[in-house]
């Protein structure tokens, strides 16, 4: 099994329009925090505070091994 890719920019071809983004709750309502939005088989992630910046894309394997990595410490 290959290893998954952690992030790479968003493709310009992607329509990020229609996209609805989403932010923890445990953010409290300030904007200092990432924003996720499902794509299907990708997941965008991109800075609350500077929404203007083009998100990066994830596969979702990938968001998944990056999210377990941090929560167990081992990244």
């Amino acid at each position: 099994m290959s290893k998954p890719r952690m992030g790479v920019a968003v493709p310009h071809d992607v329509d990020l329009s229609e996209a609805r983004w989403r932010k923890s709750s445990y953010s409290g309502g300030a904007n200092d925090c990432v924003e996720l939005a499902d794509l299907g088989m990708h997941v965008a992630v991109r800075d609350s505070k500077n929404t203007d910046v083009r998100p990066l894309l994830f596969e979702r394997s990938a968001l998944h091994a990056l999210v377990s990595g941090i929560a167990s410490g081992t990244i």
